[in-house]
This record gives C-alpha cells, sequence and structure tokens, in this order.
C-alpha cells in the first residue's frame, strides 16, 4: 500500500469540488481521439465547462508542465475484497476488518490515477456511503454485490472432498435455480448494485470446475439478465471459453470478464449483440510472476497456465471482429500493486491509443456512463496529470513512482 506522503494525499477527506479548477500547458488525450492536442482544462462545481487549446486559467490553477492529461482511468474489473488470492479469507475474518483493508485497496488504486472503479465481486451501500461521505478517499465505486455462481462453479470455494455448506459470502454466492435467482438479482438492486455479476465458466482459483464448460442453464441466466434490463442496468459474465461466451451472450449479457480463450465465432457473436470484452492481463502475468510467493495453490498456478499467453491472443481476434474492448485488472491479494502493469501488457498488444480508450471512453460506455472517460464540456471533473507523454514515454503512467495528479470531481485528491 502506497504510503500518503509519497501521493501527497490530502488529510482533511473531503469530496468537495474546487469551485473554480484550471489545469493549463498540458498535452490533452480527450479519449476518444488518436492523438492528443495541447491545451487545458477548466472545471466548475465538479464539471469540465471548458477544453480545448485557448483555456485561460482561473480559480485554482495546475501547470501541467507538458506532461499528459487523462480522462480520470477506470478500471471495470476490480476487487476491493480480494484481500487474498482466492478470496476465501474474506469469508472467515470480521467484516470491520475487511472493510478498512477494502478501503485502502481503494484509496491505492485511486493514487494511481483510476477515478471510477466497478467491483464485480463484492461491496455493499454502507461501504459505498463511506467513500461518498469522504471517510476514506474513494475512486467513484460501482458494485455488483457478491457474484452468483451455481453450485460447483467458480464461485463454490470448496473441493471435491469438502462437506461443508456454502451460503451467502462478501464475494461470492451459490444460488441456484432461475427463480432463486431472480429473487437474489432483484435484492441486488435493492441495495444499490450498479450491475449483476455471473460466473458462466470455470476459473482459475475455484478447486473443483474445469476451465472451459459453460456454467448455469440459459433459464438461469436469462432470469438474471431480464431483471437486469427492468433496472437498466445489465449482467457481467465470468466466461474463458468460446463455449461458455457463446452462451452467455445469447442469453443477453453485456460483458465478457476475461475471456481468454475467445475464438472467431465467439468474437463474432459479441459483436452481432454488442458485447463488451473485457481483458484481465495484468492478473495472469502476476499470478504466473508472484503468484506461488504469496500462496498461490498450486491446482490454481496450473490453471492460470493454461489462460496466460491465450489472454493476449483474445484482443486482436476481438479487435478484428468489432468487439469494443476495455481494461480490468482482477488483482487479488497483495498482487494488487501490479494493477498499472495491466495497462502496458495491453498496450503491447493493441497499442496506446486503444488501451487508453479501453481504459477510458469504453469503460464509460459500458458501465452507461457517458459523462465519464472523456475530456469534454459537461463531462464529469476526472483527471489525471502525468509528468511526461504517455505515447513517447508509457513509464510515465506505468511506473507508480512517477509523479502524478489525480482529480475527482474537480477535486485534487492526490498530487506529485
Amino acid at each position: 500500500m502506497e504510503s500518503s506522503r509519497r501521493f501527497g494525499l490530502r488529510t482533511d477527506h473531503a469530496v468537495i469540488a474546487e469551485s473554480d479548477l484550471t489545469v493549463v500547458n498540458g498535452m490533452i488525450f480527450d479519449g476518444i481521439a488518436e492523438e492528443p492536442y495541447r491545451g487545458g482544462v477548466r472545471i466548475e462545481a465538479g464539471r469540465i465547462v471548458e477544453a480545448g487549446p485557448d483555456v485561460t486559467g482561473s480559480g485554482r490553477v495546475i501547470d501541467a508542465g507538458g506532461g499528459t492529461v487523462l480522462p480520470g482511468l477506470i478500471d471495470a474489473h476490480l476487487h476491493a475484497f480480494a484481500i487474498d488470492l482466492t478470496g476465501a479469507l474474506a469469508d472467515r475474518i470480521p467484516g470491520s476488518y475487511l472493510g478498512v483493508k477494502a478501503a485502502r485497496r481503494l484509496t491505492a488504486a485511486l493514487a494511481r490515477g483510476f477515478t471510477t472503479v466497478r467491483d464485480v465481486a463484492g461491496g455493499d451501500p454502507a461501504f459505498a456511503r463511506a467513500g461518498v461521505e469522504g471517510l476514506y478517499w474513494s475512486p467513484r465505486y460501482l458494485y455488483t454485490g457478491a457474484a452468483l455462481s451455481q453450485t460447483g462453479g467458480h464461485g463454490d470455494s470448496r473441493g471435491a472432498d469438502s462437506v461443508e455448506c456454502s451460503h451467502g459470502h462478501q464475494m461470492c454466492e451459490v444460488v441456484d435455480g432461475a427463480d432463486q435467482i431472480r429473487r437474489t438479482v432483484r435484492d441486488r438492486f435493492r441495495r444499490g448494485a450498479h450491475a449483476i455479476k455471473l460466473m458462466t465458466s470455470g476459473g482459475v482459483v475455484s478447486p473443483a470446475d474445469p476451465l472451459r464448460v459453460p456454467q448455469y442453464s440459459t433459464e438461469e441466466v436469462r432470469a438474471a439478465t431480464e431483471e437486469a434490463a427492468r433496472r437498466g442496468s445489465y449482467v457481467a459474465v465470468h466466461a474463458y471459453s468460446p463455449e461458455a461466451i457463446i452462451h452467455s451472450v445469447l442469453a443477453g449479457c453485456r460483458s465478457i470478464e476475461h475471456g481468454n480463450l475467445l475464438d472467431t465465432e465467439a468474437a463474432a457473436i459479441m459483436a452481432e449483440h454488442g458485447a463488451y470484452l473485457v481483458p484481465t492481463l495484468a492478473a495472469y502475468r502476476a499470478n504466473e510472476d508472484r503468484g506461488p510467493a504469496v500462496g498461490m495453490p498450486e491446482f490454481a498456478q496450473r490453471k492460470n497456465r493454461e489462460v496466460l499467453d491465450a489472454g493476449r491472443d483474445s484482443i486482436p481476434i476481438a479487435r478484428a471482429a468489432g468487439v469494443p474492448i476495455g481494461f480490468g485488472s482482477d488483482l487479488m491479494g497483495d498482487l494488487q500493486d501490479d494493477q498499472l502493469n495491466g495497462l502496458r501488457l495491453q498496450a503491447e498488444i493493441d497499442g496506446w491509443p486503444n488501451t487508453l480508450r479501453s481504459a477510458t471512453s469504453v469503460n464509460a460506455d459500458l458501465i452507461q456512463r457517458d459523462d465519464l472517460g472523456r475530456i469534454r464540456t459537461g463531462c464529469v471533473g476526472d483527471l489525471l496529470v502525468l509528468s511526461g507523454d504517455v505515447f513517447t514515454d508509457p513509464e510515465v503512467l506505468c511506473d507508480p513512482d512517477r509523479p502524478r495528479t489525480v482529480i475527482r470531481s474537480g477535486t485534487v485528491c492526490f498530487e506529485g
């Protein structure tokens, strides 16, 4: 966890926007265009009121010094409560301790430049409220509550020889049958969920399920997507294999999380139905490089190797088919500090303009917020100011020790 001194953390924790804040002398990447332009951004009452080459300073002025100014980054697959590598610890310790750990994980993400995160396996209204009230420094926090898994699915932490019961947990809940899924989804929305998360294929850290086999019946998946649609929301699914991806998309799911084993047929179906791919390359690389040292089980190491390189191959397949590609980190436990490495890995395959769009405007479209992920008049005043040109020196973004200024809703949260 980065120290508050290192990132210039303000100590009052107030999330009240500056009355007038202007960033000048920057190279502005607006979240959409291929190339940046030199100019500035002015924010009033938390929203952008002017952006362009001729913006002049008023109120508080921050000189970008010729560095890159980006929209605040969006991580569409973050796990605030994943304080160990399997998620099991979250179900065995008091919620008060877990909440403090989760808050520190979110503060660290904000310090890196992620002003919005989507937690796709956890969160509740009380934890979200604490961030809104400024009790801890938090990105904009969108949560699904515990992800839903079938018995013996990716969210079922029991091994083959376990006889214990599996009920509701912090990160995953075992729910079977269309009627019970419908009831659970309705309750998730009652408790303020942004969207719903389903496990529709096997996973790396679950001990009893193969990676490729689709999970949940079509009837069960449709129960979730129909209820979400009624609320103007959507379903995100954990899915690796083409079979699981097609099964999920045809049942109405909006985003495929991971998708490492994607093939051309599945990509074409995703494009036809407007489904998003959210790659999570940082997780597999960190699992391979650092997982054994921090306690990753041997079975999880084996499964991780099955999808490690395939995750890189899925991105050009999706790009060729016209699938919108977002960005997620999916880092568990002490691996959380590899979040920025996910951008580096994705850019090695898809280039920096595409990757920055993935982590800004594309993710904003995914989460149904066209006022985020862009630098334009009327959008929320979330900015990341870097000390250099990210297109020629990507380490100004990817190296967490390089200085940066993070602005959320017009408030300067971190200065470096």
